[in-house]
């Protein structure tokens, strides 16, 4: 199992983030897209790193073409000499249209539609392929040899896509090399709703077994202090993504869907600082690992190994540094140890 460490979305403190994540010895680093453009980061990133692994998580794929992403993507696979991962996710309809100003509609189906898309531009460039793509949402008929970049030693990127719901992971089984799967998420959903849901996709296409990368709510510290503060973070974190009726469908798992009514309601009336605290405990350990740094790592490994093939921590709190740097270390450590 590798673990991932982050790049800052800020492109100016990117190289400086990816320096440490290799320096720490993580297997790759993520960027995200949120106040910044997560494919900056990663060519700041892909200048100031060796072996690093670098991808996107996630970049907003309905807000670009399939056209811009494979451009986009080709060069960062170059730029990287083959360490670019182009994660996408699909964002939600009030953002695609009121803050893009771009289409949505069916989203699984359009979602697919990118990724086919993108693999025949970029076979067209690599294999000398007629550019000739016709679907539903896009078309792609014309590439004349000026706007050709040819192909690369370092062929083309894998292709991560995020998703929750069933027919989002069906598409990434199908048609994706990888799958990010939600913060919001539990080894338990994943087991009854996302691994067949993949196994489902994989059944239909030609890839074969999908890697799964998992960004996993982690609450530890070095003293009581500490480990208060992250549970209450951690908890209103938790409670933010709870309150979204999209998300209810893992509390639904658990026999706790009636909480994502009670938090709806009170996001509704604007209590949100009110909202952590309606979180049971039984419910953070469901999502979260939680303890000292040692036990941190013990678990992670014991309750996510052999469902991801790659785990980040997600931990929406200041985080002593270096703190998180050792609990990786102990991770791969154990997954080294397994593998001998």
């Amino acid at each position: 199992m590798k673990v991932d460490g982050g790049i800052a979305a800020d492109p100016v403190e990117a190289a400086q983030t990816a320096r440490n994540a290799e320096t720490a010895g993580y297997a790759g680093a993520w960027a995200a897209e949120t106040s910044h453009d997560p494919f900056l980061a990663v060519q700041a990133a892909a200048r100031e790193t060796t072996h690093l692994e670098l991808g996107t998580s996630i970049a907003v794929a309905f807000a670009r073409t399939p056209m811009t992403l494979a451009v986009t993507a080709n060069d960062l696979q170059r730029l990287s000499q083959g360490r670019f991962i182009l994660g996408l996710g699909s964002q939600i309809r009030t953002h695609i249209e009121n803050r893009f100003s771009m289409p949505w509609s069916h989203p699984a189906p359009r979602m697919r539609e990118i990724i086919m898309a993108m693999r025949e531009i970029w076979s067209c460039w690599h294999e000398g392929t007629k550019l000739d793509f016709r679907g539903e949402f896009y078309t792609h008929t014309l590439m004349t040899p000026f706007f050709d970049p040819g192909s690369s030693e370092f062929g083309t990127p894998k292709v991560f896509l995020a998703g929750v719901g069933v027919k989002m992971t069906e598409v990434a089984g199908e048609v994706c090399d990888g799958f990010i799967a939600h913060a919001f998420s539990t080894p338990e959903y994943f087991r009854q709703v996302t691994l067949p849901a993949l196994e489902r996709g994989q059944a239909q296409g030609v890839r074969g077994r999908t890697e799964v990368a998992w960004p996993v709510f982690t609450v530890t510290g070095t003293d009581e202090g500490e480990m208060a503060n992250a549970v209450t973070k951690t908890k209103k974190q938790l409670a933010f993504y709870a309150s979204t009726p999209a998300y209810r469908a893992v509390l639904d798992v658990h026999g706790w869907g009636d909480l994502q009514s009670e938090l709806h309601a009170l996001s509704k009336q604007g209590r949100w600082d009110e909202m952590g605290s309606a979180i049971p405990d039984e419910v953070l350990a469901e999502f979260a690992v939680i303890g000292t740094p040692d036990h941190v790592a013990t678990e992670m490994y014991r309750r996510y190994q052999g469902l991801a093939d790659r785990v980040t921590f997600y931990t929406p709190y200041r985080v002593k540094p270096g703190l998180l740097d050792e609990i990786s270390r102990a991770i791969q450590a154990q997954s080294a140890a397994d593998q001998t």
